[in-house]
């Protein structure tokens, strides 16, 4: 095949290492997850338009498998491992950092500085370290407040008007007196830190600093977070439900109201589908009504073993699923994951209007987001830190804090216990 985005001296020194992928085959493995795996498939047939040498089985073991599978080959020194795994970008500096040499480096396979910069600075930081590419980005995660547009209407609410998220606390108590057995919204408060992570990253806070070298999360915004989710949840704003509860509660209708990355869409159009027109699309509140109203949950790469016996060919498929639109496009369409590719969110689908969502042009309207994310650093400590937060948020919800701020001055200082790191001043 000819790359278009491999430059011409790059291509002429794959010809003549041997490594042109020209008249490839072989059999690919990949592990994923849900709707990623979905949407991994749907590429396949334009794939093999292309290479129909190249043969692709897309395993979907779901996310924690994934995970847990990838640490425990990785110490085995990779031993058991597929041809290509998918990443989440906030963990993924945990397996560059305790097995740098499980992954194959991209740069090696034909991932040129042209082709890099097709993808965006916040998506890249994390996959790279040095001068190794470990994997490349796939899909993003503006957040996005997905809505029932019946629901809301006869409770007299117009999602414009939901600035702050005390907006959002009131707007909830209307909907859930105008539609009984309906809640606004729902959250995994147990299993997850996702709304306090999405509203934190809105404010400009995190675990950690950008740089991955101090502990934030006791800093003034998360400080206002906290105390905001925790006033969602004591006024049944937020309700307690695990993955499989939000969908289910989609499907019967009763919620009004689901924040998640933009990647959401296509759980809730393939897992409701007879509700297309019934949902929509808002920006999320903010801690006040002129504040920031972006955020970033989410999104993923893809990596390649390297003890893979079909290293070419892997980057053969990754480069085509991730690095044209035709790729990123197929699975924007098909199952709703957000392209990183820069090039992808200018394709004329994206201004289309949607007939799920009622004719709203939703991936206009959530992509115009991305350029006010604040990056938002995982670092090698994230699982451990993310376990302490969710420890400190349970016993703060139960009363064991005075305050918010008391909570996350504990969580810090076990968070610098755990990782060694110190606290920022």
């Amino acid at each position: 095949m000819r790359f278009k985005l491999i430059g011409a001296t790059a291509a002429v020194a794959l010809l003549a290492s041997g490594s042109a992928f020209a008249q490839q085959s072989g059999n690919l493995t990949i592990w994923s997850w849900n709707i990623a795996a979905s949407a991994l498939k749907s590429t396949l047939e334009g794939f093999n338009k292309q290479h129909p040498d190249i043969k692709v089985t897309v395993e979907d073991l779901g996310n924690q498998q994934v995970f847990d599978k990838m640490l425990a080959a990785c110490a085995a020194g990779g031993e058991g491992l597929p041809d290509i795994v998918s990443v989440e970008n906030f963990e993924a500096e945990i397996f560059w950092s305790r097995f740098p040499d499980c992954f194959a480096n991209l740069k090696e396979l034909g991932y040129t500085p042209e082709i890099q910069a097709k993808f965006p600075d916040f998506k890249r930081t994390e996959l790279e370290v040095g001068d190794v590419a470990y994997a490349m980005p796939w899909d993003s995660g503006p957040v996005a407040v997905f809505y029932r547009r019946d629901f809301y209407e006869k409770a007299g609410v117009d999602p414009s008007t939901i600035k702050s998220w005390d907006d959002f606390i009131a707007a909830g108590k209307k909907i859930s007196a105008a539609n009984p057995g309906v809640v606004m919204a729902q959250a995994d408060f147990n299993g997850d830190s996702e709304w306090f992570r999405m509203i934190s990253n809105e404010q400009g806070c995190g675990y950690f600093s950008t740089d991955g070298q101090t502990i934030t999360i006791n800093q003034p915004a998360c400080v206002a977070t906290l105390e905001k989710v925790k006033q969602m949840k004591d006024a049944g704003t937020l309700t307690a439900a695990i993955w499989d509860e939000k969908i289910q509660a989609n499907t019967a209708g009763k919620v009004a109201s689901q924040m998640y990355g933009g990647w959401y869409e296509g759980t809730i159009r393939s897992g409701s589908p007879d509700l297309s027109g019934k949902w929509g699309v808002y920006m999320m509140p903010s801690l006040t009504p002129d504040g920031p109203h972006a955020a970033n949950l989410g999104g993923s790469s893809l990596a390649i073993a390297a003890n893979s016996q079909n290293k070419e060919a892997a980057w053969t498929y990754i480069n085509y699923a991730l690095g044209t639109n035709e790729g990123q496009v197929t699975m924007l369409k098909s199952f709703g994951l957000v392209p990183s590719l820069l090039t992808a969110v200018q394709d004329p689908f994206v201004n289309q209007p949607q007939p799920y969502w009622h004719d709203q042009k939703v991936w206009a309207d959530i992509l115009s987001t991305l350029p006010k994310i604040v990056p938002s650093r995982g670092t090698p400590f994230q699982t451990d830190a993310d376990s302490i937060y969710r420890a400190a948020q349970t016993k703060y919800f139960a009363g064991g804090y005075p305050d918010a701020k008391a909570a996350l001055d504990d969580a810090a200082k076990q968070i610098a216990t755990a990782t060694g790191l110190p606290l920022a001043k």
